[in-house]
């Protein structure tokens, strides 16, 4: 959620800090802040609001130095304020310190040093850690030491960075839980929770494992544990454009990214589809397929749109693979003491690889026997290293808080998995060819969806004042209709639900009436006559109805109120098709009722707390 930057060197920092905060941007926050060494001092320079405040207050201080720390903060202890805003300094304000996570024994340790005489002044959990390393400080430790002996006392998750004017020459850095990464330069270093705060100024990157802290000089770094052992860091080579982390002449990220699903589908795909052998090439997965076809069971876990992946790979793995599945919100899994039985697979699915509630289900998963597999779309994120195995969707950077590109590549890459799997279970060659052909006509059928964009706007307007939402769908679609839901409520704040059509009846029923807008999912499938009949039962109750039909239907246009026709495509891969409509729908909902669609109020990109 919140955002860390950091820079040493020989160059002003303050412009290369406040670029990196509006890079973090799209993460969530509700304030930020700059810690500065400078000419001998120390100071925090701190807003409420965006970055762009914070950046108009520094202005004014005309402040030029060479080391410095940055943070977007997303409130948990404390409101949003300046005061609760980061950095946080000791009682000196020599030191100061910026910190992701939840420090979980705070209160304990709040309590200690305010015996010692210490005074806080913020709301915050983060407080405690400045006053604990500065009490470390004090008794003749380095402010490298400090920091670990203070972590050690500590219970939570946290990524940090340490500044102090005693040692102006240096920054500390930890990470537990949440992500942070060094960036190395020619004559200057810098630190970031995020890989795209860093891209304009290096592509050489050092991952921080958990339970390791780090000193980073403007010309070198040294990494040990917190135990206070010793440890070698790989530096990666990062391959990522710029562009792809700008709007490229759109309006808002989320457009953007809605439109770029032609190229990341099939970047999804490029090299995995071997058509004349019906089957799917995961070079993540070598040496693990048997193990997982042979697995009695599958666990999907998940949060939110990768939860909504999970169920959509649960009717794959079922119909084609023959085995079970049970998709796990991952917020619960670990808290439920879950039967996990030694010839389990279980599937981790997070776009960012960082989702704190997935990445402790991964671990307790791990601890408990099961063969864990990774699908993220971050190269080098904390899920896909844990796992023992994994398949990246390679969707490109996705800033938009409402997922949308990566859903689809998410769809993609469990479609592969499926093949991958039925194929060495017992699905023949014809229909492993007839799928894999299949899968490589999506480009051009998502191509004609997004030609529908003008037609989703226009039908958005009639649509901009409402208050409720039901969206409906059956079997693959089931799934699509909680995606539709969740995508409008979390842009344009309007309510929504999804619900499987057939359980209309049963309840959601009660609110049709000529002021509920209805969505169905109805393409012509298996189940597209059941789905006719629940549409028959909204129209008697003069619901208005959406329907996201096939092109060839022309049976419903009598039957509803707007209708979106878009091709056809079998079972399996229709969500993939289905999704994309209702992503344009909410959209355009969100942005003619002037709100932040790439950054709506209260939500975070990557959920890196629980």
């Amino acid at each position: 959620m919140c955002g860390i930057v950091g820079y040493i060197g020989d160059k002003n920092c303050v412009p290369i800090l406040i670029e990196g905060l509006k890079r973090l941007e799209y993460r969530g926050y509700d304030s930020a802040g700059l810690g500065l060494l400078y000419n001998g001092n120390a100071s925090a320079i701190k807003s409420k609001g965006k970055v762009s405040l914070l950046e108009d207050k520094i202005e004014g201080l005309n402040i030029k130095s060479s080391l410095g720390i940055g943070h977007t903060r997303w409130a948990t202890h404390g409101e949003p304020s300046e005061i609760n805003a980061h950095p946080h300094g000791n009682d000196s304000g020599s030191m100061f310190i910026i910190h992701n996570g939840i420090i979980e024994n705070y209160a304990v340790i709040k309590k200690r040093l305010q015996k010692l005489g210490y005074v806080f002044k913020s709301d915050t959990d983060s407080e405690v850690l400045v006053h604990l390393i500065d009490d470390f400080h004090k008794k003749g430790n380095s402010l490298f030491h400090s920091t670990r002996l203070a972590l050690s006392q500590v219970d939570g998750t946290y990524g940090i960075a340490v500044i102090s004017k005693t040692e102006p020459d240096k920054i500390i850095v930890a990470k537990n839980g949440s992500p942070l990464v060094i960036g190395i330069g020619d004559d200057e270093n810098f630190i970031a929770s995020d890989v795209n705060a860093l891209i304009a100024h290096t592509s050489k990157i050092v991952y921080l494992e958990d339970g390791e802290i780090a000193e980073v000089y403007k010309d070198s770094f040294m990494a040990k544990t917190i135990t206070d052992e010793d440890i070698l860091k790989e530096i990666v080579q990062v391959e990522m454009d710029l562009d792809e982390i700008s709007k490229s002449g759109y309006q808002h990220f989320m457009i953007k990214e809605i439109m770029e699903q032609t190229e990341s589908v099939t970047n999804s795909m490029r090299g995995r589809l071997l058509v004349e052998e019906g089957l799917a090439k995961l070079g993540g997965l070598k040496g693990f397929e048997d193990q997982i076809a042979k697995s009695n069971r599958i666990i999907i876990v998940a949060c939110g749109t990768s939860w909504h992946a999970g169920l959509v790979a649960e009717y794959m793995f079922e119909q084609f693979a023959e085995i079970p599945v049970e998709v796990e919100y991952a917020s619960e899994f670990r808290y439920r003491n879950p039967v996990i039985l030694p010839n389990d697979t279980m599937i981790f699915i997070s776009q960012s690889g960082e989702t704190a509630d997935t990445l402790a289900a991964l671990k307790e998963a791990k601890r408990r026997g099961a063969l864990c597999l990774g699908v993220c779309n971050a190269v080098g994120s904390s899920i896909a290293r844990e796992s023992h195995t994994g398949v990246y969707i390679h969707a490109g950077p996705e800033i938009g808080v409402a997922s949308t590109k990566a859903f689809t590549s998410q769809l993609v890459v469990l479609a592969l998995i499926t093949m991958l799997i039925a194929r060495k279970r017992h699905m023949s060659l014809a229909d492993g060819k007839s799928i894999i052909s299949e899968m490589a006509t999506l480009p051009a059928k998502i191509e004609r969806i997004l030609k529908l964009n003008d037609h989703i706007e226009k039908i958005a307007e009639d649509f901009v004042n409402a208050k409720n939402f039901l969206y409906l769908g059956r079997g693959y679609n089931f799934p699509v209709a909680l995606e539709g839901a969740l995508k409008l409520k979390e842009i344009s704040y309007i309510h929504a639900e999804g619900y499987p059509a057939a359980e209309m009846k049963h309840g959601p029923i009660a609110l049709i009436d000529e002021n509920m807008p209805a969505v169905f999912i109805s393409p012509k499938d298996s189940v597209y006559e059941k789905v006719i009949s629940n549409i028959e039962e909204v129209k008697a109750r003069k619901g208005r109805i959406i329907a996201v039909a096939s092109e060839n239907d022309d049976k419903i246009d009598s039957l509803v109120d707007y209708t979106i026709k878009i091709p056809d495509t079998i079972r399996m891969l229709m969500p993939i098709l289905t999704v994309i409509p209702l992503q344009l729908l909410a959209y355009h909902i969100a942005v003619k009722k002037g709100l932040n669609v790439d950054q709506p109020r209260n939500l975070a990109k990557s959920v890196t707390v629980e």
